[in-house]
């Protein structure tokens, strides 16, 4: 099975060091794009299977440009590739609609394992980095041992909010109005007297909840 993928990175480097790795493989690069305007243009030319993209993307932030390469064409799948193993990221990217999440110390296996899977519509590891994070944004409940005044889905987008997930985002992941999701972030913080989302995100790692 032949994979088409754009590489979307800004670095030089990245993207003949990519294309190079990726020689003699089931993937092959397509086109390489430079920008977030680029790689939405590419996208739509090319048709890749998968677009393997970089969490910084110059001066913009990478997460924001998955859903316009999602809707450039369909069918097509977003590995984010990033130096940076952070949940925000990753929870962001989850909630964006990423099918993975990839740090660039991934090893060629690894990498065309994901670009594989990617293709096929086959989920993402479960011990991967975005199978973890999609199990724990997944929970609804609260641990046993926590005394959590809140109901199951007030505990999820509790959880959502320590990952640093604003309230589109929030209602992106769990299918939900922003209002929806206002309406459960004011009820949660009324209940454990709190005053902002920091706060919450601090609660919540104190609980055991993030």
């Amino acid at each position: 099975m032949s994979v088409k993928v754009l590489i979307a990175d800004d670095h030089e480097v990245i993207r003949q060091g990519m294309a190079s790795l990726l020689k003699d493989s089931p993937a092959r690069v397509c086109g390489a794009a430079t920008s977030p305007d680029d790689a939405v243009r590419q996208t739509k030319r090319l048709k890749p299977d998968v677009v393997l993209l970089d969490v910084r993307f110059g001066d913009c932030d990478g997460l924001d440009v998955i859903k316009r390469v999602r809707l450039a064409a369909a069918g097509v799948q977003v590995i984010v590739f990033s130096a940076f193993d952070n949940p925000t990221y990753l929870a962001r990217a989850l909630s964006a609609g990423a099918h993975d999440y990839l740090v660039k110390t991934a090893t060629r296996s690894e990498i065309i394992a994901a670009i594989t899977r990617a293709a096929e519509g086959v989920p993402p590891l479960r011990t991967g980095a975005l199978g973890r994070m999609a199990g724990a944004m997944a929970k609804r409940e609260a641990p046993a041992d926590a005394k959590v005044p809140l109901t199951a889905r007030e505990t999820q987008v509790l959880r959502h909010v320590a990952m640093g997930l604003s309230n589109k985002e929030i209602g992106d992941a769990l299918d939900i109005s922003v209002e929806t999701v206002k309406e459960h972030v004011q009820n949660m913080l009324r209940k454990v007297s709190l005053n902002d989302r920091t706060q919450a995100a601090v609660w919540a790692i104190r609980h055991g909840i993030a």
